[in-house]
Order: structure tokens, then C-alpha cells, then sequence
């Protein structure tokens, strides 16, 4: 299951296993249930680390004169 202090990149290996379990059909309904519920964890868990890191990058994002700014992310062309 989901741990607590487990990094965007765990979860991610985690996440992939289980959908690539899912995909494969031999998995019983009620271990596809778990591994539905474990994955559904998962995916807010990195929700939650990304909109973290974005907070991060918005704090040390800073204006042409050296000051900081707070701003969000932009595609570039």
C-alpha cells in the first residue's frame, strides 16, 4: 500500500505496476478492487507532491531585477 514518506517517483513505479497488472485481466475482482483503491491513492499522493513542488518553484522564481516573484507556469512557443 501507499507509505506516507514514499517519493513521486516510487509511487509512479508503484502506479504502473499496478495498472500493468490491471491491464493483464488475471487479477481477481476482489484483489482488483485493492489494487484499484491503492492506485487511486497513489495518484493523489503525487497530486499532492507535484502541487508541492510547483509551490517551490513559484517561491523561487524571480522577477529580471533580482527580485522574487511568485508566478505560475507558462508553456513557452
Amino acid at each position: 500500500m501507499n507509505q506516507p514518506n514514499q517519493t513521486f517517483e516510487g509511487a509512479m513505479a508503484r502506479l504502473e505496476q499496478i495498472v500493468r497488472a490491471m491491464e493483464r485481466g488475471d487479477v481477481a475482482l476482489e484483489e482488483s478492487l485493492k489494487l484499484f483503491q491503492e492506485g487511486t491513492e497513489l495518484v493523489r499522493s503525487c497530486q499532492k507532491l507535484l502541487d508541492e513542488a510547483q509551490m517551490q518553484v513559484n517561491q523561487i522564481m524571480t522577477a529580471p531585477d533580482g527580485s522574487p516573484v511568485e508566478g505560475a507556469f507558462q508553456d513557452e512557443p
